[in-house]
């Protein structure tokens, strides 16, 4: 109650926080009426040294008076010529003054001729004028002047103090000061977190495994007073976009507690120890607000695994930060309800000692969705789209196979944005197949220049491909083919691949013998070869490589395997393998390549008829499906798979090299 009361207090209001631009206001103010009453403001008429000669000729000047460090003369006329000419009465002045106005001044040139003009005139008129010479002096104006410079310096050093000191609230200028505090944002419980795991579509097994971190956050008591501890800290590995993020945010919606979000780079800085600060001033806010959460996204960035040779300067300072995370982890106890989650895609780096019992003591795997996931994320992601109403969400999600959830975010957006592009009420079938296309395989170019022999060669380049995976009992079953030219590739074949948690050499080598069904159809039909398939080569090369190096399913090298899960050969300048066997790799990788290159022209020699026909169908239609192949070839002999996982596209590249490494999640390869 004490607390509710407490809550229900209103909260006095703040006073007004004072403003020094007043300050700075009334100093320039000060300023000028120091001007002012030095008689600046209060300036006689101007003339010049030929009208005051005719004055001075005529007897009306009285006095002159020079301010000879100035250079200017100020005349005093009679009172006769006061009378005679009111042009000469100086302005009144709004302060009033002892000392006698001059009725006007000037400015002259040479003090000695001037003198020598004055002497003359006076003397060959037979004048009493007198000449007084004066030096005019503003003591506040002098003093004001010279105190300037240390006046604007003194500003200038409260302003970036108070910038400085405004970085500790939040703002910009605390970079100074601040540099070692923490950059996490902390989002508000009440206000800020929205997410709740009904806005987290499939994950289902993730979701189980955080449920009782959020439980226990709400209810800590349940846990303790049965003498149970609960997990420090949750590592959520698995693929870019899988919603690793988002699953830590609902977290934090559910269990409505602070939660501190940054990302791993934020602890690196050009300054030394900044990481290791940042590191205990994020702990050291959590614990204030504790039962709190740490988020941690990207954590590979300063979790890697330490090794004993330090190449470069800054590996040293990443080294000081993780000593300090770990340090804080296994640091503060189990009663103050601080729980750190973190997220990467590069679970293999990370440090061992990270990843022990009692930092983070789960390892949660984010997968991609199957079938049923993606029904549920397209649910979610289809809620703000105005859809046709005979729109099949089970077809969409079979035509997504292998898609991340943000890959289906996409799909959806890019389906609304053709629809509307095409001017339609609302987004239909076709929009989302157009923007699996638009993801999959990139962006249609209708005006592609190219050859009558250049499209002939890439139809049945495809063709071949169509067929020999068609021909054979492990190849992934073709969904449909084109020559359409989209982003790189000048033609593409989809495929839907049969989901495989074990692959067995049989199938990977129908899958290397369908990819080279390209280049096996050129040489079939026209005797030569193209650039065309340097994509294919490079998929079953690789392919070919991992089954020596990698899964041991070569014969003459043996049960043995290269690869290094760690991650640490990478940085390793000799090989794990003597030359000999290296020759051996590399002519065992060859004759695989060789001998399925060979089995696909042998298929294409014996179906060339059937290849012709498909080829000539192509031509004529540009885009086939999987009924045109079955006019062709008849019903494929081979048991259809009953689950899909992954998508794939095989794609007939330019001449110019890429990268396949670097495609986006949603170009899989046949291969992959």
């Amino acid at each position: 109650m004490a607390g509710q009361n407490k809550n229900n207090k209103k909260e006095e209001p703040r006073k007004p926080r004072p403003n020094y631009y007043w300050i700075y206001a009334a100093i320039i103010l000060l300023f000028f009426g120091i001007q002012f009453f030095g008689g600046g403001w209060d300036q006689p008429r101007k003339t010049n040294q030929a009208q005051f000669e005719e004055h001075l000729k005529k007897g009306e000047v009285r006095k002159v008076l020079v301010i000879t460090n100035k250079k200017i003369a100020k005349i005093f006329l009679t009172d006769e010529a006061k009378k005679d000419d009111d042009s000469g009465v100086t302005t009144p002045s709004l302060l009033t003054s002892s000392q006698e106005k001059p009725d006007f001044q000037f400015e002259f040139g040479d003090l000695q001729n001037f003198e020598n003009s004055f002497r003359q005139i006076k003397e060959e008129n037979d004048l009493t004028t007198k000449m007084e010479w004066h030096t005019e002096t503003n003591l506040w104006g002098d003093i004001l002047i010279g105190m300037l410079p240390f006046v604007i310096l003194i500003a200038i050093w409260i302003f970036i103090m108070r910038r400085m000191s405004a970085g500790a609230g939040g703002g910009p200028g605390g970079q100074l000061f601040n540099i070692g505090k923490s950059k996490a944002r902390l989002f508000d419980e009440k206000t800020d977190i929205k997410t709740t795991f009904k806005d987290v579509a499939g994950l289902e097994g993730a979701k189980e495994e955080v449920q009782e971190i959020v439980d226990f956050l709400k209810n800590p008591h349940k846990y303790t007073s049965l003498g149970g501890k609960i997990p420090k800290g949750a590592l959520l590995v698995g693929p870019p976009g899988t919603g690793k993020t988002l699953l830590a945010r609902a977290v934090a919606g559910e269990a409505q507690v602070p939660f501190f979000s940054l990302s791993g780079s934020d602890f690196v800085e050009m300054f030394v120890g900044v990481g290791a600060s940042r590191v205990r001033d994020l702990f050291k806010q959590a614990k204030d607000k504790a039962p709190s959460i740490i988020f941690i996204d990207e954590i590979d960035a300063i979790g890697r695994a330490r090794g004993k040779n330090n190449f470069s300067g800054s590996n040293d300072e990443r080294e000081n930060t993780l000593n300090q995370l770990l340090t804080e982890m296994d640091g503060f106890g189990t009663n103050t309800n601080v729980i750190v989650l973190a997220a990467t895609n590069r679970a293999d780096v990370l440090d061992k000692a990270l990843m022990r019992a009692g930092r983070f003591d789960r390892q949660i795997y984010v997968d991609l969705p199957d079938i049923r996931e993606r029904k549920e994320i397209f649910e979610v992601h289809l809620r703000p789209i105005k859809k046709a109403e005979d729109l099949d969400v089970d077809f969409l999600a079979k035509q997504a196979p292998g898609f991340s959830g943000a890959d289906i975010a996409n799909v959806c957006n890019e389906a609304a944005l053709i629809a509307a592009r095409n001017g339609k009420k609302a987004v239909d079938r076709q929009d989302f197949l157009d923007a699996v296309d638009r993801i999959v395989g990139g962006l249609e170019k209708k005006n592609k220049i190219m050859t009558v022999d250049e499209k002939r060669a890439i139809a049945f380049h495809e063709a071949g491909h169509a067929t020999v995976s068609w021909m054979l009992e492990h190849a992934a079953p073709l969904v449909k083919v084109t020559i359409v030219p989209r982003g790189q590739s000048l033609g593409a074949a989809w495929y839907l691949p049969e989901e495989r948690l074990i692959i067995h050499p049989e199938q990977m080598l129908d899958e290397m013998c369908a990819t080279l069904g390209g280049r096996a159809a050129e040489k079939v039909i026209f005797n030569r070869i193209s650039t065309g398939a340097l994509n294919d080569l490079e998929k079953v090369t690789k392919q070919a490589r991992a089954m020596v190096t990698i899964y041991g399913l070569n014969e003459r090298i043996g049960n043995l395997t290269y690869y290094d899960s760690s991650g640490q050969s990478e940085y390793n300048f000799t090989k794990p393998y003597s030359e000999k066997t290296a020759e051996l790799i590399d002519k065992e990788i060859s004759n695989l390549v060789e001998e399925q290159y060979q089995r696909a022209i042998q298929i294409l020699e014996d179906n060339k008829d059937k290849l012709t026909e498909l080829a000539e169908v192509l031509l004529e239609k540009e885009v086939i499906f999987k009924d045109d192949l079955e006019k062709i070839f008849g019903e494929r002999p081979f048991e259809q798979p009953k689950l899909v996982s992954r998508s794939s596209v095989e794609t007939i590249s330019s001449d110019e090299p890429h990268n396949s490494e670097n495609n986006t999640p949603s170009e899989r390869t046949e291969n992959e």
